[in-house]
């Protein structure tokens, strides 16, 4: 192959020189042993979320152990783990930083992630986080008894959800319900939970859609124009 291959690169630098003279160009040749392939280096660059500095409130407690995290606030509080990609720091000022411990494809996904992850954690435990949702339709109805939610969305029986620890659920005018805790991953598990019984459909918008939630409408077969 390799033979083969250096005869064929010979032969066409010889036409090349053959040209060139009848041309008046002059070309010159190129041993194959001298031909080479330049390599050229990619480095990632940082993630654009990962590198922004975490603000711990004051009311937030702090606890770093090894590649495990916990938090401390007036609301709860938070532990994660964090692999071996990435690790957590924290300033003199108090300022808590997400960095890359080496430099691999999967240090890049997980950079970003864990401090989206860990600034949840944060505010969480602070601030609190909160998700809205309404029920649509005639007869759709939510009360709370005990620590349960009891949903009325036209099924033969009402639908009973147990309200988890540290997950608080509200009830306005039976069709408003706010899920708000500091845990995020829990409140938006939950509220998915609730949604996932009756989603919204497209022709009349009937079912459980979050507050912020636009519902792309269909035209019925009633409503077409002949």
């Amino acid at each position: 192959m390799a033979s083969s291959l250096t005869s064929s690169f010979q032969t066409s630098n010889l036409r090349s020189v053959f040209l060139g003279e009848r041309n008046g160009i002059c070309i010159s040749s190129v041993h194959l042993d001298r031909v080479g392939f330049l390599r050229k280096t990619v480095v990632c660059k940082e993630s654009r979320i990962g590198k922004q500095p975490i603000q711990v409130p004051s009311t937030v407690t702090i606890t770093l152990e090894g590649q495990g995290l916990k938090v401390k606030g007036p609301l709860g509080e938070l532990s994660q783990s964090y692999p071996r990609e990435v690790k957590v720091e924290r300033d003199e000022s108090g300022i808590l930083r997400v960095s890359k411990a080496m430099e691999t494809r999967r240090a890049n996904q997980m950079h970003g992630l864990f401090r989206t992850l860990t600034d949840n954690m944060v505010v969480g435990v602070s601030k609190g986080f909160e998700k809205k949702l309404q029920l649509i339709g005639v007869g759709y109805r939510a009360t709370l008894e005990g620590k349960d939610l009891v949903l009325n969305l036209g099924f033969s029986h009402p639908v009973r959800m147990a309200i988890p620890d540290g997950i608080k659920v509200k009830v306005e005018d039976n069709t408003r319900i706010t899920v708000s805790g500091y845990d995020k991953c829990a409140i938006g598990q939950f509220a998915a939970s609730i949604r996932r019984w009756r989603p919204p459909e497209p022709y009349k918008g009937k079912g459980v859609k979050y507050a912020d939630e636009i519902v792309r409408r269909k035209e019925g077969k009633a409503g077409k124009k002949k």
